[in-house]
């Protein structure tokens, strides 16, 4: 009876539900749109990726329901199987993963394919959270052995695992939930800058001694000065958003994805969404995106255990994050790294994470609403 009567009180935030669900039935047509023509030349089937993604939105909607209605001890408990089973996918990811652009990040398993990154990045948040949730009297007592070293330790880990693939963009990807994480924490704001600025000199020695890095960086500089080789892409996709004005050129009838833009319906697909929507559909979807992310904060800021409140935050971070480096790429205001836009970009991985992310906030949502 008195279950009954907390659920009533603390309903599920639905709005959040819907955002979530509506961005990715924004990002089933514009999958299909930025993907058929492609499709239909090079496999025949112009419904293929559409299918694929349509059948991961499905399977990842059953999950969040899942995450939703769990008892969340059940993410808590096992906080160091979630880790541990990371690490063993992104060894398996070097091991027996397949190359594709000289890089081992995808594990196939059938027909599909599996990139671990995405489900370490919340394996990580869960560690973390628990982590500082527990451990917050040594974080506040500034014991750096105890309070500061095995959350950096843990992170290091994941991230050699990744830089071995190699996948510099998901490395900094964790190095930046690991930032986001430790600030909320407690953790002494002299050890953030310090780590901030040797973060940052291992990253700027990691792009200088390695060539393709270094074409990489010199052509997000000047993209247009290389607009033929290394900058290709990122120009491709600044005419898109160029082309779209304020109404864009209609839904399906964009240009760019005619195999000028490569990766139309993966990492580059919010260039579509400017071409074919223009900037009003465009600013539409940056609202939503945004009316998303104010819920999930909400949740995090109603929890009243730390536990619950930094799994909370660290799950809106994913999502911030992916949603934010995405647009950053596209614009050309970030080097381009492979960073998926959540909830629209093709790929089942991508798009189950981000649902567990949205899960395991509804589950709190009911907790305090």
């Amino acid at each position: 009876m008195n279950q009954k009567r907390n659920s009533q009180y603390f309903p599920m935030d639905y709005w959040l539900l819907f955002s979530a669900l509506l961005l990715a039935g924004l990002g089933l047509i514009m999958v299909f749109s930025s993907s058929g023509i492609m499709a239909e030349r090079f496999y025949n089937d112009k419904y293929l990726f559409f299918k694929k993604q349509a059948m991961f939105a499905v399977i990842g909607t059953g999950v969040m329901i899942f995450c939703a209605r769990v008892n969340r001890r059940f993410f808590y408990d096992l906080t160091y199987l979630w880790v541990f089973l990371v690490v063993v996918l992104l060894v398996l990811c070097k091991v027996l993963g397949v190359s594709i652009g000289g890089s081992k990040r995808w594990i196939h398993i059938g027909p599909f394919s599996l990139q671990p990154l995405e489900f370490a990045k919340i394996a990580l948040v869960f560690y973390l959270a628990f982590f500082f949730a527990k451990k917050q009297e040594l974080v506040q007592t500034k014991t750096f052995a105890v309070g500061v070293i095995p959350p950096f330790l843990v992170t290091g880990v994941l991230c050699f695992l990744l830089m071995i693939q190699p996948d510099f963009g998901g490395t900094a990807f964790m190095c930046f939930i690991l930032f986001c994480m430790c600030f909320v924490g407690g953790t002494r704001v002299i050890y953030l800058v310090g780590s901030a600025m040797g973060g940052a000199w291992a990253g700027w020695m990691l792009i200088a001694s390695t060539p393709y890095r270094l074409k990489r960086w010199t052509a997000f500089l000047d993209p247009f000065a290389v607009a033929k080789d290394e900058g290709y892409q990122l120009v491709q996709s600044l005419y898109a958003f160029g082309s779209g004005k304020f109404f864009g050129s209609g839904l399906g009838a964009g240009k760019q994805k005619l195999f000028f833009l490569p990766e139309a319906h993966n990492d580059f697909i919010m260039a579509v969404v400017g071409e074919e929507l223009g900037f009003f559909g465009i600013s539409l979807i940056f609202m939503l995106v945004a009316f998303l992310l104010v819920r999930g904060f909400r949740v995090a800021f109603l929890q009243e255990d730390l536990l619950d409140r930094f799994t909370a935050f660290g799950m809106c971070v994913i999502l911030a994050l992916g949603f934010c480096l995405n647009l950053a790429v596209v614009l050309g205001t970030v080097p381009p790294k492979g960073v998926p836009m959540p909830f629209i970009s093709y790929g089942g991985s991508s798009l189950i994470a981000s649902f567990i992310c949205v899960g395991v906030l509804l589950n709190l949502s009911r907790n305090r609403s």
